[in-house]
């Protein structure tokens, strides 16, 4: 078994309050997670007010394949409006 860990840095510069970018964030993990059946959580950046990382995992038996689906993570991420993509990590377990 594979175990794909994507890690993402965002921004969001459009957040004037924590409830805010706590809106944005749940939306973001509940499309992801609805979308691409991973697990997903919010992992550091909790009290920051425009800052925040998220994790996600997948469990393949390919590594291709949860490669192809943390890749379609971060262009659904990266085209989606209010959240900048600053930057990401992916490791293979």
């Amino acid at each position: 078994m594979i175990v794909g860990l994507l890690e993402l840095a965002l921004r969001i510069p459009e957040a004037q309050s924590l409830k805010d970018k706590r809106m944005l964030m749940r939306s973001l993990r509940d499309r992801i997670r609805n979308k691409f059946n991973v697990s997903v959580a919010e992992v550091d950046g909790g009290d920051a007010l425009r800052h925040g990382v998220v994790g996600i995992a997948h469990a393949s038996n390919d590594q291709r394949f949860s490669n192809q689906v943390l890749s379609k993570i971060v262009d659904l991420v990266e085209k989606e409006r209010g959240i900048e993509l600053v930057d990401y990590s992916l490791t293979f377990l």
